[in-house]
């Protein structure tokens, strides 16, 4: 580096982002960090991305969906962990950061942090609730076993049911109870046998061992086949201090194989002689009843008495009540027919169509008024109206002019004339006439006083 310096003075940006990266990742290549996860996000791609930090510094962390896919439980902000990876440097932000490849919690073991989080997480959605348990046939007739042929478990269980009860159908479904591909195996086994399979129970089971060995009965896909099974499920895993999710989803608990097989299946001399006790109790109690009914039909007998007089008392009080019953019907139609009539009366009396007839009349009669008052006023309007225009036409100018009279109007100015005084010698003026006028040239005017009942002169009037 500095001979490069040395050489080229300057470094580019890229350049120096380059020696960095090389500089840590050869420096760093696997290392195993201590700290507090925060920031945790898990975004669609499946990476993982969180902060490790303590008290005093912190680094970017991620891990990608192909290691993150091989971890026993899912990290959580807070959680104190211990951390594998190697440094590597982003060079399009120039940040540092840490490739993980393994995460531990410090304190618990994974496999018991990611049994608390299957469980905690399964509570919450009720896998384990109570009420949705099933309950167990009496006597199975078919069973179908989900577990590995070549364990002690299934030997155990076929043990104890050939003993308790021989004849019993039993199915082995074959599967691993421990691996990587055990969690899968067995609920691929649990869907075929609900949809292939007429069977009355299923039970899954396995033997003891270690967190590690029972880990597939603690998959949360495991838990999810087992409620989604329409057939009840018995859960027989590890010994009887063991307690897997299974268990705790399952419809019911065995603590061992040949518990189950004990839960299951009753034993075949017990049923016998259960059986051989019902059917004495059941002669016992048919041979009491029968004494009983025979005491009962003894005294009920002697009680009983001819019919045929219980049939004349019963003709009589019929035709009793045929006579009351025609009585009090007849009774009922007549007061019913009174009620009747005074109701078709009233109605009468209160009917529609003589209101109906009764408003027509008076609204004939209102009619008809309003007819001759309407006459009467357009009589009155025409007297007025007459009177009106003999009055209008006397005081027409034209009639005025028919009695002999003419108006005088200045020429050009067509203004009538009124005095003497507003003309002068040589003024053109027009005498209008009942018919015609005359232009008429003035010589002379001769003034004089304003006669009584003319009025005064406001000025010359345009006609």
């Amino acid at each position: 580096m500095q001979a490069e310096t040395n050489n080229t003075g300057v470094f580019s940006v890229s350049e120096l982002t380059r020696l960095i990266q090389s500089l840590l990742e050869d420096t760093f290549p696997f290392v195993w960090v201590e700290g507090e996860i925060s920031n945790f996000s898990k975004p669609s791609s499946g990476h993982y991305y969180m902060i490790l930090k303590d008290p005093e510094a912190q680094i970017r962390s991620v891990m990608f969906r192909m290691q993150a896919r091989n971890l026993r439980f899912r990290p959580e902000n807070g959680m104190n962990v211990l951390a594998r990876g190697r440094i590597s440097v982003y060079a399009p932000r120039g940040e540092y950061q840490l490739v993980l490849d393994h995460i531990e919690p410090l304190g618990a073991g994974a496999l018991a942090l990611a049994f608390e989080q299957t469980k905690k997480k399964l509570a919450a959605m009720g896998v384990f609730d109570l009420h949705i348990k099933r309950p167990l046939p009496f006597l199975p007739q078919r069973v179908a076993v989900v577990t590995s042929p070549t364990g002690a478990a299934i030997r155990d269980f076929l043990k104890v049911a050939g003993r308790r009860f021989g004849n019993l159908e039993i199915t082995v479904v074959p599967v691993r109870v421990q691996g990587d591909q055990a969690a899968q195996e067995i609920v691929q086994a649990l869907e075929l046998i609900n949809r292939s399979l007429k069977v009355d129970v299923i039970v899954v089971t396995r033997g003891g061992g270690s967190m590690e060995d029972l880990q597939a009965f603690n998959e949360e896909s495991v838990a999810l086949a087992i409620r989604a099974s329409s057939i009840p499920v018995v859960s027989a895993v590890g010994h009887e201090i063991d307690t897997t999710i299974a268990d705790l989803a399952a419809d019911m608990r065995a603590p061992t194989p040949s518990a189950a097989a004990e839960i299951l299946i009753a034993e075949k001399a017990l049923l016998l002689n259960r059986l051989v006790e019902f059917t004495e109790r059941l002669k016992t109690a048919a041979v009491s009843r029968i004494a009983e009914y025979g005491r009962m039909l003894q005294y009920l007998s002697s009680r009983l008495k001819d019919p045929r007089r219980r049939i004349t008392d019963h003709r009589i009080r019929l035709d009793e009540l045929h006579g009351r019953l025609f009585r009090i019907t007849a009774a009922a139609l007549n007061q019913h027919r009174k009620r009747l009539d005074y109701e078709r009366r009233a109605l009468t009396t209160h009917s529609p169509l003589e209101k109906l007839k009764s408003q027509r009349r008076e609204l004939g009669y209102a009619s008809a008024a309003v007819i001759n008052a309407i006459k009467v006023f357009i009589e009155k309007q025409h007297n007025a109206l007459a009177f009106f225009e003999r009055r209008i036409q006397g005081l027409s100018p034209l009639e005025v002019l028919e009695r002999g009279y003419s108006i005088t109007r200045t020429i050009p100015e067509k203004s009538v004339v009124t005095t003497a005084s507003a003309l002068g010698s040589g003024d053109m003026v027009e005498v209008l006439l009942a018919r015609g006028s005359l232009d008429c040239e003035v010589h002379r005017t001769k003034p004089g006083k304003r006669r009584p009942g003319t009025a005064r002169k406001a000025g010359k009037n345009r006609v």
